[in-house]
C-alpha cells in the first residue's frame, strides 16, 4: 500500500555561512532550520568529510512527511538512514530517479 507523502521541507546544499546555522556533528554539516524560511527551504553546508552521500551533499532534495518511515523504504533505493537526528524525528534518504528525496517520520515523545 502506498503511503500519502506530505511535503515537509526542501533541502538546499550551499557553501556560504549563513545566520542560524546550527552544526550537527553526528552528520559534519551545518544548516538552517527549515521552519524559519518562509518556503520551508533548510539550507545545508557540508564538511568534506560528512558521512552523508554525495547525492545528498550536492543535490538539493524536497522532504516528504510519512506515518510509517520502515513502510515508506519497502522497495526503494536508500542511501541514507534510517537514523534519528533529533529526539522524536527518524529520517532517511532514497534516491528517485537520480535524485534525493528525504523520508521524515515524526514520532510520538
Amino acid at each position: 500500500m502506498q503511503q500519502k507523502l506530505r511535503y515537509h521541507h526542501m533541502g538546499i546544499p550551499h557553501e556560504t555561512p549563513r545566520t542560524g546555522e546550527t552544526y550537527l556533528e553526528k552528520y559534519k554539516v551545518h544548516g538552517t532550520s527549515f521552519d524559519a524560511n518562509p518556503y520551508g527551504v533548510e539550507w545545508l553546508r557540508f564538511a568534506p568529510d560528512s558521512p552523508l552521500p554525495d547525492v545528498v551533499k550536492r543535490v538539493p532534495h524536497v522532504a516528504f512527511a510519512v506515518d510509517d518511515l520502515d513502510a515508506a523504504l519497502a522497495g526503494k533505493e536508500v542511501v541514507f538512514g534510517p537514523d534519528v537526528p533529533f529526539p522524536g524525528l527518524r529520517i532517511a534518504f532514497i534516491v528517485h530517479d537520480g535524485a534525493p528525496i528525504e523520508l521524515v517520520q515524526v514520532l510520538d515523545t
